[in-house]
C-alpha cells in the first residue's frame, strides 16, 4: 500500500502509514490469497512477459511483483510502510523491493514497460497525482494498470459491514480520503487515465471470490487488517460494536460453502491505459 502528501492530505497520509506498520502480517493472512488473485488478472489483462520491465506501485507484501517475477519479468516493487517492504523481502526474496511514495517515485521517466498498482489507488491522499507519476515512469509504448472494488453492491464484502455500521454505528471522525467507491466505476477511471496522459484504455471485471476458514474469521479480517475500515470499528462504542458484528456474522451466513469456510463475491475491476509511441 502507499501514501501521498500536500498539506490537506497529510493527515490521511500519516494515518495510512501508522495503521498499515502495524497490520502486516494480519492482512497478509486475511486478504492476501484474495487480492494476490486480483494482481494476477491485472497481470494478465496488461501482458506481462519474460524480459518485461515491471514498477508494482503500492506493492504491499509484494504479491503482484512477486508473480511478476514469477513469469520472467524484471519486477521492482515500491510501498511507503518499511514493515509492508520487509514483508515483501520475506515473501519474495528474489525480488527487489523499495521505499518510496506513489506520488514520488525514485525511477526515471520511462523506466517501465509496465506499471501496476494493485488496490493502491484508494489509499492515497492525491491519487491523479499519483496517475500522472505512473504516467512519467511509463515507457513509451508501454501500459499502467491498476485494479479497484466493484461496487458494495457486487463486491459483497464491502456491504455486509456497511450495512451492519448503517444500522448499528456512529459516525467516527477520520483524516478525509478519496472516496472509496468513486474509481468503482470504469467511466471515472479511463476519464482519469486520460487526464494523466495515458491514451487507449480498457476495462474488465476480474469475479474474485473471497474464502475464508469460517465466519469466525470475518470481522477480525475487517477491524484488525484494515485501515479505514479498521478504524471505523475502533471507534465505535463495544455495545454497537458487538452489535455490529451479531449482524455481519449473521448475514454471512449464506455465503457458507459447506465445508465450515465462507465464500463471499468480491469482484474487482482491472482497469489500464497505454502511453503513446514516440512520434518520431
Amino acid at each position: 500500500m502507499s501514501g501521498g502528501s500536500s498539506r490537506g492530505g497529510e493527515d490521511f497520509r500519516a494515518f495510512e502509514l501508522s495503521r498499515w506498520q502495524r497490520v502486516v502480517d494480519r492482512y497478509h493472512r486475511s486478504w492476501g490469497e484474495l487480492t494476490g488473485s486480483a494482481g494476477s488478472g491485472l497481470l494478465d489483462a496488461i501482458g506481462v512477459e519474460p524480459g518485461t520491465r515491471v514498477l508494482d506501485i503500492a506493492t504491499g507484501p509484494g504479491y503482484v511483483a512477486g508473480e511478476a517475477s514469477r513469469r520472467g519479468a524484471r519486477a521492482v516493487g515500491v510501498d511507503f510502510s518499511a514493515q509492508m517492504v520487509g514483508k515483501a523481502r520475506e515473501l519474495f526474496p528474489d525480488v527487489e523491493f523499495r521505499e518510496g511514495d506513489a506520488v514520488d517515485l525514485p525511477f526515471a521517466d520511462g523506466s517501465f514497460d509496465r506499471v501496476v498498482m494493485n488496490f493502491g489507488l484508494l489509499h492515497l491522499s492525491d491519487p491523479e497525482r499519483a496517475l500522472r507519476e505512473a504516467f512519467r515512469v511509463t515507457a513509451p509504448g508501454g501500459a499502467f494498470g491498476f485494479t479497484v472494488w466493484a461496487s458494495p453492491e457486487e463486491a459483497v464484502g464491502f456491504s455486509l459491514l456497511s450495512d451492519a455500521i448503517m444500522e448499528f454505528g456512529e459516525p467516527v471522525e477520520l483524516p478525509e480520503g478519496p472516496d472509496f467507491y468513486h474509481y468503482s466505476d470504469p467511466d471515472n477511471c479511463r476519464a482519469s487515465l486520460a487526464g494523466a496522459g495515458f491514451g487507449e484504455t480498457g476495462a474488465e471485471v476480474l469475479p474474485l471470490r473471497w474464502r475464508l476458514g469460517g465466519v469466525d474469521e470475518l470481522f477480525p479480517a475487517y477491524r484488525q487488517a484494515t485501515v479505514r475500515t479498521g478504524a471505523l470499528l475502533d471507534g465505535q462504542g463495544e455495545a454497537d460494536r458487538e452489535k455490529i458484528e451479531q449482524r455481519v456474522r449473521e448475514t454471512a451466513a449464506r455465503f457458507a460453502d459447506g465445508r465450515g469456510g465462507l465464500e463471499i463475491p468480491m469482484p474487482a475491476i482491472a482497469v489500464w491505459g497505454r502511453r503513446a509511441t514516440k512520434v518520431r
